[in-house]
């Protein structure tokens, strides 16, 4: 026969489990879509920049696949891609986009994209922390930062970094609003 010692801590230790389970699942449902936690480091780079919440940054994804750089950043890395969003493309002078998506423009393509790639893993912290980066095109991205925001860019522009942090498998992703031109 079971008695009330037994029974006792039996539905406690019960209750405790189940008042965890809310408190995680609220946990979760608070979680915004576009920010999302451990399974977006699942997925590599161009998984994870045509999935969810990643509506604003299309045109570079064209653009990438445009130039056959798909396989490149679906490759092991790591990478530190600088992704400027839909409105940093459409800043650039009108055509300019669709003039570098021509098959006979691929190799100006390369060049612009990869002067968006460093080689390494940088999450923001790491970003701030230094004061230049070589990028897989080969040229020099500068890094400042002022009043908590990090800019990078060369002598022609700079974009600031307006999404930070979006960690995949093979490296991590940071939004910016302009489009970096090479040297």
């Amino acid at each position: 026969m079971i008695t009330r010692k037994y029974l006792l801590p039996a539905f406690a230790g019960l209750a405790l489990a189940a008042a965890g389970a809310v408190q995680l699942t609220a946990r979760a449902q608070q979680m915004s879509p576009a920010t999302p936690a451990a399974p977006m480091a699942e997925k590599d780079i161009i998984e994870t920049a045509t999935g969810p919440g990643m509506a604003d940054v299309t045109t570079l994804v064209t653009a990438v696949k445009a130039a056959g750089l798909v396989d490149t950043l679906k490759g092991k890395g790591p990478f530190t891609v600088f992704a400027p969003t839909n409105e940093a493309f459409a800043k650039l002078p009108k055509g300019t986009v669709e003039n570098l998506l021509k098959p006979e423009n691929k190799d100006k393509l390369v060049k612009i994209l990869t002067f968006h790639v460093v080689p390494g893993n940088n999450d923001a912290k790491a970003v701030m922390a230094m004061s230049s980066a070589k990028t897989v095109e080969g040229g020099e991205l500068k890094i400042t930062t002022k009043d908590g925001k990090v800019m990078v860019g060369n002598d022609k522009a700079t974009a600031t970094v307006i999404k930070p942090d979006i960690k995949c498998s093979n490296g991590t992703i940071h939004w910016i609003d302009t489009v970096l031109m090479p040297d």
